[in-house]
């Protein structure tokens, strides 16, 4: 069975689901954990699970909210300024890979992971939110000083993320360090993502997907992720050499040009954005005020 992972809202409450053919199907009523995180303890066992199983109940109703479909991960860690035309927008005067160094900087897990709808919130004091769409890969086997080669066979699978961001407030030009990553990247709510996930089996090659982006219905980023400066492969590789990266962990690759700052075009309460990677689906939120 060609399946997503999929979490909506029943009776109040999230349920893991299957989604099959355009249904969803409780995991529980798949004889597997009712959570999807719990999925990625023993990835390799409960995919194959899942890839043979026949649904034997009905299919839930349609209309149920959707959440993201990873509600808790591990840890959720962003590359910065990972595609080439990204890097020159943002003005990086020696875009070649040698000159470059692979940054991340984290997400707080349980505060910014939201689903689709009217759920990000404007961050507290900003006047500069700024949007970026991004492949996330998540993590399905425990990876610690992996290879490049064997890097890929630790990604579960792959859903859309929007790594929203308060310009302003990254600034600190008064500082040593110039910037601040927590103030600028870490607000609540600002790391939306889903609407499903896709198993990596299902995607193929994550090196060549299309990404695209609408601010109110006008294109914003048209890109392929063949643009990245490091690859999905060598990401995993260098993180594990500073961290243990963990089942349900999340990895968001980078973003491509089109980002509102080069242009001092910045996101205000009502705005709706819409995240589509092929292959994977569309993402759509609209944003909240202040809180």
């Amino acid at each position: 069975m060609i399946f997503s992972l999929v979490t909506v809202l029943e009776d109040g409450l999230p349920v893991g689901c299957v989604e099959c053919r355009g249904n969803l199907f409780r995991l529980a009523d798949l004889a597997a954990p009712h959570e999807v995180a719990t999925l990625f303890e023993d990835w390799p066992h409960w995919s194959a699970h899942l890839g043979q199983a026949q649904p034997a109940t009905a299919p839930l109703p349609a209309g149920l909210p959707v959440l993201a479909p990873l509600l808790y991960p591990g840890k959720i860690l962003c590359a910065g300024a990972n595609y080439y035309d990204h890097s020159a927008e943002m003005g990086v005067a020696d875009l070649r890979k040698e000159a470059q160094r692979l940054f991340f900087f984290f997400k707080p897990p349980r505060n910014a992971v939201v689903g689709p709808g009217a759920t990000v919130r404007k961050p507290i004091g900003t006047q500069a939110m700024d949007w970026e769409i991004e492949l996330a890969a998540i993590v399905g086997r425990r990876a610690r000083a992996v290879s490049e080669a064997d890097a890929l066979a630790h990604v579960a699978g792959y859903t859309v993320a929007i790594d929203f961001s308060a310009r302003d407030l990254n600034r600190a030009p008064e500082t040593f360090y110039k910037l601040d990553w927590v103030a600028g990247k870490a607000h609540d709510t600002c790391c939306p993502m889903g609407p499903r996930l896709v198993p990596a089996a299902a995607i193929g090659d994550a090196q060549d997907l299309g990404l695209k982006l609408w601010v109110n219905g006008v294109l914003k980023q048209d890109a392929r992720t063949s643009g990245m400066i490091f690859s999905l492969a060598e990401q995993i590789a260098i993180l594990s050499r500073i961290m243990t990266l963990d089942p349900g962990d999340v990895i968001l690759t980078g973003t491509p040009a089109g980002v509102g700052a080069p242009k001092g075009t910045f996101l205000s309460v009502g705005d709706r954005v819409d995240a589509e990677i092929e292959k994977i689906g569309k993402l759509s939120v609209v944003i909240q005020p202040e809180g």
